[in-house]
């Protein structure tokens, strides 16, 4: 036989009694209040104006409390709004900021590429003995020797021992030399030797690769360090290949007798290069030109024509004595 359900506790029942009860009062007051107000309304409508003012001034704190919440979660919702739409225009100006940036590296570069192409046409120019404009296409500086390679060869005209520069400096000479590319010892290599001398007072030296981007300026007399800090060095032209006058370093410290320097042009910046002929010092060829013609010897004087006076030179000749005119010296 199932179980009785168990009854639930008198507490909980007499809970329920109650609200029910107080639910069926607050009705019946709600009941008794609408028909006096009701009754008020047609008995005395002033009165009941009265009780509508008096209603409104208590529900008015009420309302604006309200409204203020509203206002308040509202406002939340906005702020809510306004941060995620901030977010997104965030993005958008950084989207923009971005491409100007990259617009004005753009620009930048641009400029700088004129401004060297700019500079290799004005020393392009000035160059003389140019043998073609070359692209620096690579140059080596992890390697045991420092070199750098150019986009023409000897199909261009380009052979061994030529110097080569940019705008700023020398950057080498040509030691390898294909149909369309060519190799150039850089003036930082161990084994570059470069005779220059110092603007300021002339003094020459050698500049002797290190190998590790920077230069060893030796001098080639034995006595005080000439050299100072900032110094420009130029080749001065000895011994020919390097023609006189193209900035080659300047110096960065004093190292004893000697000096470390570093080199002007830098061959991982320089996008063009001129290949120069080897310099030749015109001294002989000026000398030859010069010299003045060898004098042969003596031509023979042409026999005397027979009846004519003997002249000077001539056996017999003797020479003729002048005579004073009449009171007068002689002339």
């Amino acid at each position: 036989m199932a179980q009785p359900a168990k009854r639930r506790s008198g507490t909980y029942s007499r809970r329920v009694q109650y609200s029910l009860f107080l639910g069926y009062v607050f009705a019946i007051a709600g009941m008794i209040v609408a028909v006096l107000m009701l009754a008020i309304s047609i008995v005395d409508p002033r009165g009941f104006a009265a009780i509508k003012g008096a209603a409104l001034d208590v529900t008015t704190p009420v309302s604006a409390g309200g409204r203020g919440v509203v206002r308040f979660f509202t406002g939340i919702g906005d702020t809510v709004s306004d941060y995620w739409q901030a977010g997104s225009q965030n993005a958008a100006l950084n989207d923009e900021l971005n491409a100007a940036r990259r617009e004005l590296v753009a620009a930048q570069a641009a400029q700088a590429e004129n401004r060297r192409l700019t500079q290799l046409l004005g020393l392009a120019r000035q160059v003389n003995d140019e043998v073609a404009l070359v692209r620096v296409v690579g140059s080596s500086f992890e390697a045991p020797r420092r070199t750098a390679t150019l986009s023409a060869g000897r199909s261009s005209g380009i052979e061994p021992g030529q110097p080569v520069r940019a705008p700023e400096g020398l950057i080498g000479r040509v030691i390898e030399v294909g149909q369309w590319a060519a190799r150039v010892l850089l003036v930082t290599d161990g084994s570059s030797n470069v005779p220059v001398r110092l603007v300021r007072d002339g003094t020459p030296a050698i500049a002797v690769g290190r190998g590790d981007g920077t230069i060893e300026l030796r001098t080639l007399e034995v006595g005080q360090n000439p050299f100072r800090p900032g110094d420009l060095l130029v080749t001065s032209g000895i011994g020919g290949v390097f023609p006189p006058g193209v900035p080659v370093a300047i110096v960065a410290r004093l190292d004893g007798d000697s000096a470390i320097a570093r080199p002007i042009a830098d061959p991982a910046r320089a996008d063009f290069a001129i290949v120069q002929r080897a310099f030749q010092p015109a001294a002989a060829g000026a000398l030859d030109q010069a010299a003045p013609p060898v004098a042969g010897p003596p031509a023979a004087a042409p026999p005397p024509q027979p009846g004519a006076a003997p002249r000077q030179g001539d056996p017999g000749y003797q020479p003729a004595l002048k005579t004073a005119p009449p009171g007068g010296a002689p002339r």
